[in-house]
Protein backbone atom coordinates (compact mmCIF):
# COMPACT_ATOMS: atom_id res chain seq x y z
CA UNK A 1 0.00 0.00 0.00
CA UNK A 2 1.25 3.31 -1.21
CA UNK A 3 1.29 6.58 1.01
CA UNK A 4 -1.61 8.03 -0.53
CA UNK A 5 -3.79 4.87 -0.06
CA UNK A 6 -3.03 4.88 3.52
CA UNK A 7 -4.01 8.30 4.45
CA UNK A 8 -6.91 7.72 2.25
CA UNK A 9 -7.78 4.31 4.21
CA UNK A 10 -6.54 5.74 7.48
CA UNK A 11 -9.37 8.90 6.72
CA UNK A 12 -11.98 6.86 5.69
CA UNK A 13 -11.49 4.62 9.43
CA UNK A 14 -11.13 7.53 11.86
CA UNK A 15 -14.77 8.78 9.68
CA UNK A 16 -16.07 5.17 10.61
CA UNK A 17 -15.36 5.13 14.31
CA UNK A 18 -16.42 9.07 14.52
CA UNK A 19 -20.03 8.05 13.70
CA UNK A 20 -19.83 4.86 15.75
CA UNK A 21 -19.50 6.90 18.36
CA UNK A 22 -23.32 8.53 17.72
CA UNK A 23 -26.80 7.52 19.12
CA UNK A 24 -28.22 4.46 17.18
CA UNK A 25 -31.63 6.02 17.66
CA UNK A 26 -30.26 8.94 15.85
CA UNK A 27 -29.22 6.88 12.96
CA UNK A 28 -31.20 6.19 9.68
CA UNK A 29 -30.68 3.39 7.02
CA UNK A 30 -29.78 4.52 3.82
CA UNK A 31 -32.37 3.18 1.51
CA UNK A 32 -29.38 2.17 -1.73
CA UNK A 33 -31.85 1.73 -4.17
CA UNK A 34 -32.54 5.46 -4.28
CA UNK A 35 -28.94 6.46 -5.03
CA UNK A 36 -27.91 3.57 -7.68
CA UNK A 37 -24.00 3.20 -7.98
CA UNK A 38 -23.23 4.42 -11.83
CA UNK A 39 -22.28 0.94 -13.19
CA UNK A 40 -18.57 0.97 -14.77
CA UNK A 41 -17.92 0.24 -18.39
CA UNK A 42 -16.47 -2.84 -17.35
CA UNK A 43 -19.94 -4.21 -15.35
CA UNK A 44 -21.74 -2.78 -18.52
CA UNK A 45 -19.65 -5.23 -20.42
CA UNK A 46 -20.40 -8.02 -18.00
CA UNK A 47 -17.82 -8.23 -15.84
CA UNK A 48 -17.85 -7.73 -12.09
CA UNK A 49 -16.01 -4.57 -10.89
CA UNK A 50 -14.31 -4.28 -7.78
CA UNK A 51 -16.75 -4.47 -4.43
CA UNK A 52 -19.50 -6.51 -6.21
CA UNK A 53 -20.88 -9.93 -5.97
CA UNK A 54 -18.43 -11.97 -8.58
CA UNK A 55 -15.88 -9.65 -8.60
CA UNK A 56 -12.17 -11.87 -7.74
CA UNK A 57 -9.21 -9.79 -7.56
CA UNK A 58 -6.54 -10.42 -9.55
CA UNK A 59 -3.15 -9.18 -8.16
CA UNK A 60 0.02 -8.96 -10.62
CA UNK A 61 2.21 -7.13 -9.16
CA UNK A 62 4.89 -7.24 -12.24
CA UNK A 63 2.17 -6.38 -14.70
CA UNK A 64 4.19 -3.86 -16.23
CA UNK A 65 7.66 -5.52 -15.80
CA UNK A 66 9.07 -7.88 -17.63
CA UNK A 67 11.66 -10.88 -16.09
CA UNK A 68 13.45 -13.11 -18.85
CA UNK A 69 15.24 -15.95 -17.26
CA UNK A 70 18.05 -17.72 -19.30
CA UNK A 71 17.78 -21.55 -18.65
CA UNK A 72 19.47 -23.96 -19.98
CA UNK A 73 19.48 -27.81 -20.37
CA UNK A 74 21.24 -31.15 -21.01
CA UNK A 75 18.98 -32.47 -23.24
CA UNK A 76 18.49 -31.71 -27.25
CA UNK A 77 15.30 -29.63 -28.39
CA UNK A 78 12.00 -30.88 -27.99
CA UNK A 79 13.73 -34.08 -26.47
CA UNK A 80 10.52 -36.87 -25.42
CA UNK A 81 9.90 -36.20 -22.27
CA UNK A 82 12.72 -34.54 -20.81
CA UNK A 83 13.12 -31.57 -23.36
CA UNK A 84 9.08 -31.41 -24.05
CA UNK A 85 8.57 -31.28 -19.63
CA UNK A 86 10.69 -28.24 -19.35
CA UNK A 87 9.13 -26.31 -22.22
CA UNK A 88 6.03 -26.66 -21.15
CA UNK A 89 7.19 -25.36 -17.83
CA UNK A 90 8.47 -22.35 -19.19
CA UNK A 91 4.88 -21.92 -21.18
CA UNK A 92 3.22 -22.45 -18.18
CA UNK A 93 4.85 -20.07 -16.39
CA UNK A 94 4.96 -17.73 -18.55
CA UNK A 95 1.04 -18.11 -18.84
CA UNK A 96 0.54 -17.65 -15.05
CA UNK A 97 2.50 -14.68 -15.01
CA UNK A 98 0.75 -13.00 -17.39
CA UNK A 99 3.79 -12.73 -19.82
CA UNK A 100 5.80 -10.86 -17.00
CA UNK A 101 7.84 -13.65 -16.72
CA UNK A 102 9.34 -15.69 -19.54
CA UNK A 103 11.64 -18.48 -19.56
CA UNK A 104 14.25 -18.46 -22.28
CA UNK A 105 15.12 -22.22 -23.03
CA UNK A 106 18.93 -22.82 -24.09
CA UNK A 107 19.05 -27.20 -25.10
CA UNK A 108 22.60 -28.22 -24.68
CA UNK A 109 25.39 -27.14 -26.53
CA UNK A 110 23.16 -23.64 -28.04
CA UNK A 111 24.56 -21.52 -25.49
CA UNK A 112 26.13 -24.47 -23.05
CA UNK A 113 27.51 -27.58 -23.07
CA UNK A 114 25.54 -30.33 -21.64
CA UNK A 115 27.45 -31.10 -18.34
CA UNK A 116 28.81 -27.96 -18.23
CA UNK A 117 24.92 -26.19 -17.04
CA UNK A 118 26.33 -26.77 -13.55
CA UNK A 119 29.05 -24.37 -13.58
CA UNK A 120 27.30 -21.85 -16.15
CA UNK A 121 24.67 -21.41 -13.42
CA UNK A 122 26.99 -21.47 -10.05
CA UNK A 123 29.11 -18.65 -12.44
CA UNK A 124 25.86 -16.71 -13.47
CA UNK A 125 26.50 -17.39 -16.96
CA UNK A 126 22.49 -18.32 -17.20
CA UNK A 127 20.02 -18.17 -14.54
CA UNK A 128 19.11 -21.82 -13.92
CA UNK A 129 19.11 -25.47 -15.73
CA UNK A 130 17.59 -28.51 -15.80
CA UNK A 131 19.57 -31.73 -15.90
CA UNK A 132 20.49 -34.23 -13.38
CA UNK A 133 22.27 -33.94 -9.49
CA UNK A 134 24.56 -37.47 -10.33
CA UNK A 135 26.19 -35.63 -13.26
CA UNK A 136 28.18 -33.85 -10.52
CA UNK A 137 29.10 -36.56 -8.44
CA UNK A 138 33.24 -35.30 -9.48
CA UNK A 139 31.94 -31.56 -7.83
CA UNK A 140 30.82 -33.47 -4.22
CA UNK A 141 30.15 -37.23 -3.88
CA UNK A 142 26.87 -36.32 -2.02
CA UNK A 143 25.11 -34.91 -5.29
CA UNK A 144 24.45 -38.03 -6.67
CA UNK A 145 22.81 -39.13 -3.50
CA UNK A 146 19.88 -36.38 -4.77
CA UNK A 147 19.36 -38.33 -7.89
CA UNK A 148 18.51 -41.74 -5.76
CA UNK A 149 20.53 -45.05 -4.76
CA UNK A 150 20.95 -48.18 -6.17
CA UNK A 151 18.52 -50.76 -4.55
CA UNK A 152 17.15 -47.49 -2.78
CA UNK A 153 14.30 -45.10 -3.43
CA UNK A 154 11.06 -45.51 -5.58
CA UNK A 155 9.80 -42.39 -7.47
CA UNK A 156 7.32 -42.07 -4.47
CA UNK A 157 9.62 -42.46 -1.72
CA UNK A 158 12.15 -40.33 -2.96
CA UNK A 159 9.84 -37.79 -3.35
CA UNK A 160 8.76 -38.44 0.44
CA UNK A 161 12.05 -37.67 1.54
CA UNK A 162 13.16 -34.60 -0.56
CA UNK A 163 10.24 -32.94 0.64
CA UNK A 164 9.05 -34.30 3.98
CA UNK A 165 11.92 -36.17 5.17
CA UNK A 166 14.47 -33.60 5.10
CA UNK A 167 16.29 -34.24 1.69
CA UNK A 168 15.24 -30.31 0.23
CA UNK A 169 17.27 -28.60 2.85
CA UNK A 170 19.99 -31.03 3.12
CA UNK A 171 20.45 -30.14 -0.93
CA UNK A 172 20.06 -26.63 -0.67
CA UNK A 173 22.38 -26.27 2.60
CA UNK A 174 24.73 -28.01 -0.06
CA UNK A 175 24.17 -26.59 -3.34
CA UNK A 176 24.16 -22.95 -1.98
CA UNK A 177 28.39 -23.37 -1.38
CA UNK A 178 27.91 -23.46 -5.43
CA UNK A 179 25.86 -20.21 -5.07
CA UNK A 180 22.64 -22.62 -6.44
CA UNK A 181 19.22 -23.07 -5.19
CA UNK A 182 17.45 -26.51 -6.74
CA UNK A 183 14.03 -27.80 -6.70
CA UNK A 184 12.70 -31.02 -7.84
CA UNK A 185 12.58 -31.16 -11.61
CA UNK A 186 11.06 -34.46 -13.22
CA UNK A 187 11.77 -38.27 -12.01
CA UNK A 188 12.35 -40.87 -14.68
CA UNK A 189 10.98 -43.72 -12.46
CA UNK A 190 12.61 -47.27 -12.71
CA UNK A 191 14.96 -47.61 -14.94
CA UNK A 192 15.82 -50.37 -16.88
CA UNK A 193 19.55 -51.77 -16.24
CA UNK A 194 20.52 -51.64 -19.90
CA UNK A 195 21.35 -53.17 -23.11
CA UNK A 196 24.24 -55.27 -23.67
CA UNK A 197 26.31 -56.84 -26.54
CA UNK A 198 26.21 -59.81 -25.43
CA UNK A 199 24.12 -61.65 -22.47
CA UNK A 200 24.93 -61.59 -18.85
CA UNK A 201 24.89 -65.48 -17.43
CA UNK A 202 27.26 -64.93 -14.04
CA UNK A 203 29.39 -62.09 -12.46
CA UNK A 204 32.15 -63.38 -14.37
CA UNK A 205 30.27 -61.72 -17.25
CA UNK A 206 30.53 -58.47 -15.64
CA UNK A 207 34.64 -57.94 -15.16
CA UNK A 208 36.24 -55.62 -18.13
CA UNK A 209 33.07 -54.36 -19.84
CA UNK A 210 33.10 -51.02 -20.87
CA UNK A 211 29.58 -49.92 -20.09
CA UNK A 212 28.09 -45.45 -20.03
CA UNK A 213 26.18 -45.49 -16.81
CA UNK A 214 26.42 -42.58 -14.61
CA UNK A 215 26.59 -41.96 -10.46
CA UNK A 216 26.32 -44.34 -7.81
CA UNK A 217 25.44 -47.19 -10.25
CA UNK A 218 28.90 -46.96 -11.63
CA UNK A 219 30.79 -46.94 -9.26
CA UNK A 220 28.59 -49.92 -7.91
CA UNK A 221 29.47 -51.19 -11.21
CA UNK A 222 33.03 -50.84 -11.24
CA UNK A 223 33.25 -52.89 -8.02
CA UNK A 224 32.00 -55.73 -9.86
CA UNK A 225 34.95 -55.29 -12.67
CA UNK A 226 32.97 -52.82 -15.16
CA UNK A 227 34.56 -50.22 -16.63
CA UNK A 228 31.99 -47.46 -16.13
CA UNK A 229 32.11 -44.22 -18.80
CA UNK A 230 30.07 -41.18 -19.12
CA UNK A 231 28.97 -40.41 -22.14
CA UNK A 232 26.31 -37.63 -23.59
CA UNK A 233 22.93 -39.11 -25.37
CA UNK A 234 24.06 -38.44 -28.98
CA UNK A 235 27.53 -40.26 -28.93
CA UNK A 236 25.56 -43.71 -27.23
CA UNK A 237 24.35 -45.56 -30.17
CA UNK A 238 28.00 -45.19 -32.02
CA UNK A 239 29.87 -45.98 -29.48
CA UNK A 240 28.05 -49.42 -29.18
CA UNK A 241 27.71 -49.81 -33.16
CA UNK A 242 31.40 -49.24 -32.96
CA UNK A 243 32.73 -51.23 -29.69
CA UNK A 244 33.90 -48.02 -28.33
CA UNK A 245 31.48 -49.29 -25.08
CA UNK A 246 29.90 -52.95 -24.67
CA UNK A 247 26.63 -51.87 -22.80
CA UNK A 248 24.98 -48.82 -21.80
CA UNK A 249 21.74 -48.07 -19.47
CA UNK A 250 19.98 -44.82 -20.24
CA UNK A 251 16.48 -44.54 -19.04
CA UNK A 252 13.53 -47.24 -19.42
CA UNK A 253 11.49 -48.39 -22.91
CA UNK A 254 10.02 -45.31 -24.01
CA UNK A 255 13.38 -43.38 -24.45
CA UNK A 256 15.40 -46.36 -25.12
CA UNK A 257 13.42 -47.38 -28.12
CA UNK A 258 13.99 -44.21 -29.79
CA UNK A 259 17.89 -44.15 -29.34
CA UNK A 260 17.59 -47.49 -31.35
CA UNK A 261 19.77 -49.30 -28.78
CA UNK A 262 18.28 -52.63 -29.78
CA UNK A 263 19.88 -52.66 -33.41
CA UNK A 264 23.32 -52.94 -31.68
CA UNK A 265 23.02 -54.20 -28.20
CA UNK A 266 20.31 -56.70 -28.12
CA UNK A 267 20.45 -58.20 -24.71
CA UNK A 268 18.08 -55.76 -22.17
CA UNK A 269 18.17 -55.83 -18.36
CA UNK A 270 15.84 -55.07 -16.04
CA UNK A 271 17.05 -52.30 -13.08
CA UNK A 272 18.22 -52.20 -9.94
CA UNK A 273 20.96 -49.14 -10.24
CA UNK A 274 18.15 -46.02 -10.82
CA UNK A 275 14.60 -47.08 -9.31
CA UNK A 276 13.78 -43.56 -9.26
CA UNK A 277 15.96 -40.95 -10.58
CA UNK A 278 15.12 -37.06 -9.61
CA UNK A 279 15.73 -34.35 -12.44
CA UNK A 280 16.58 -30.80 -11.11
CA UNK A 281 15.87 -27.64 -11.81
CA UNK A 282 18.58 -25.78 -10.25
CA UNK A 283 18.41 -21.41 -9.70
CA UNK A 284 21.80 -19.49 -9.78
CA UNK A 285 21.26 -18.23 -6.33
CA UNK A 286 21.76 -14.30 -6.64
CA UNK A 287 18.99 -15.14 -9.40
CA UNK A 288 16.55 -16.74 -7.66
CA UNK A 289 16.66 -14.08 -4.76
CA UNK A 290 15.93 -11.23 -6.79
CA UNK A 291 12.83 -12.43 -8.22
CA UNK A 292 9.71 -11.07 -7.00
CA UNK A 293 8.24 -12.95 -4.52
CA UNK A 294 5.42 -13.72 -7.25
CA UNK A 295 7.55 -14.75 -9.54
CA UNK A 296 9.58 -17.12 -6.86
CA UNK A 297 6.18 -18.56 -5.76
CA UNK A 298 5.00 -19.13 -9.66
CA UNK A 299 7.97 -21.11 -10.26
CA UNK A 300 7.83 -23.25 -7.50
CA UNK A 301 4.18 -24.61 -8.25
CA UNK A 302 5.02 -24.80 -11.80
CA UNK A 303 8.18 -27.05 -10.84
CA UNK A 304 5.94 -28.71 -8.78
CA UNK A 305 3.74 -29.59 -11.74
CA UNK A 306 6.49 -30.58 -13.38
CA UNK A 307 8.13 -32.74 -11.39
CA UNK A 308 4.53 -34.76 -10.97
CA UNK A 309 3.82 -34.81 -14.76
CA UNK A 310 7.09 -36.12 -15.91
CA UNK A 311 6.85 -38.78 -13.42
CA UNK A 312 3.63 -39.62 -15.15
CA UNK A 313 4.79 -39.47 -18.30
CA UNK A 314 7.58 -41.95 -18.30
CA UNK A 315 5.30 -44.60 -16.61
CA UNK A 316 2.57 -44.01 -19.33
CA UNK A 317 5.01 -43.87 -22.12
CA UNK A 318 7.50 -46.72 -20.58
CA UNK A 319 4.17 -49.14 -20.60
CA UNK A 320 2.90 -48.17 -24.42
CA UNK A 321 6.70 -48.44 -25.25
CA UNK A 322 6.85 -52.20 -23.80
CA UNK A 323 4.14 -53.78 -25.70
CA UNK A 324 5.88 -52.38 -28.68
CA UNK A 325 9.69 -53.99 -27.50
CA UNK A 326 7.36 -57.40 -28.04
CA UNK A 327 5.97 -56.74 -31.05
CA UNK A 328 10.09 -56.20 -31.94
CA UNK A 329 10.63 -59.65 -30.34
CA UNK A 330 13.13 -57.85 -27.95
CA UNK A 331 13.14 -60.32 -24.42
CA UNK A 332 13.83 -58.86 -21.05
CA UNK A 333 16.13 -60.32 -18.98
CA UNK A 334 17.18 -60.16 -15.35
CA UNK A 335 20.64 -59.88 -13.64
CA UNK A 336 22.05 -63.24 -12.30
CA UNK A 337 21.51 -63.88 -8.84
CA UNK A 338 25.11 -63.47 -8.40
CA UNK A 339 25.29 -60.26 -10.09
CA UNK A 340 22.80 -58.89 -7.54
CA UNK A 341 24.36 -59.95 -4.28
CA UNK A 342 27.45 -58.96 -5.66
CA UNK A 343 25.83 -55.71 -6.26
CA UNK A 344 24.13 -55.41 -3.33
CA UNK A 345 27.44 -55.99 -1.19
CA UNK A 346 29.10 -53.57 -3.60
CA UNK A 347 26.74 -50.71 -2.61
CA UNK A 348 27.30 -51.16 0.71
CA UNK A 349 31.45 -51.10 0.26
CA UNK A 350 31.08 -47.68 -1.59
CA UNK A 351 28.57 -45.99 0.54
CA UNK A 352 30.92 -46.77 3.53
CA UNK A 353 33.91 -45.41 1.73
CA UNK A 354 32.29 -42.05 0.55
CA UNK A 355 31.11 -41.37 4.02
CA UNK A 356 34.38 -41.80 5.53
CA UNK A 357 35.63 -39.72 3.26
CA UNK A 358 33.28 -36.95 2.56
CA UNK A 359 30.67 -35.82 5.87
CA UNK A 360 28.48 -33.85 3.34
CA UNK A 361 28.06 -38.12 1.74
CA UNK A 362 27.44 -39.27 5.23
CA UNK A 363 24.92 -36.72 6.39
CA UNK A 364 22.56 -37.24 3.46
CA UNK A 365 22.84 -41.18 3.10
CA UNK A 366 22.22 -40.95 6.83
CA UNK A 367 19.06 -39.09 6.35
CA UNK A 368 18.43 -41.46 3.32
CA UNK A 369 19.06 -44.82 5.16
CA UNK A 370 16.54 -44.02 8.24
CA UNK A 371 13.82 -42.81 5.79
CA UNK A 372 14.53 -45.57 3.50
CA UNK A 373 14.23 -47.97 6.17
CA UNK A 374 10.94 -47.09 7.56
CA UNK A 375 9.09 -47.18 3.93
CA UNK A 376 10.43 -50.59 3.64
CA UNK A 377 8.76 -51.36 5.93
CA UNK A 378 5.13 -49.85 5.23
CA UNK A 379 5.92 -50.90 0.92
CA UNK A 380 6.67 -54.68 2.55
CA UNK A 381 3.22 -54.75 4.39
CA UNK A 382 1.32 -52.84 1.48
CA UNK A 383 2.48 -52.39 -1.95
CA UNK A 384 4.60 -55.55 -2.18
CA UNK A 385 1.33 -57.82 -0.88
CA UNK A 386 -0.88 -56.13 -3.12
CA UNK A 387 1.37 -56.26 -6.26
CA UNK A 388 2.40 -59.87 -5.32
CA UNK A 389 -1.79 -61.03 -5.05
CA UNK A 390 -2.76 -58.42 -8.09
Amino acid sequence: MNRRDFLTTATAASATFALAGCNDSNRQAIDYSKHPEKKSEDEVNGEAREGTLGYKKRVNINRNKKTVIKLATSWPAHFPIMGTGVEKFAQRVKDVSGGSLEIKLYPKNTLIPALAVFDAASSGQIDAFHSGPYYWKGKNSAFSLYSGLPFGFTAEEINSWVLFGGGLELWREQYAKYNLHPFMGGNTNIQMGGWFAKPINSLDDMKGLKMRIPGLGGEVLAKLGVNPVLLPAGEIYTSLERGVIDATEWVGPALDIKMGFYKVAPYYYSGWHEPGSILELTFNKYSWNKLAFEHQSIIEVASSEMNANMTYEFHAENIKAFKKLKELNINIYQFPKDVIEAGKKALKDVTTELSQKNSDFKKVYDSIENHLELSKEWSNASLRYFLNER
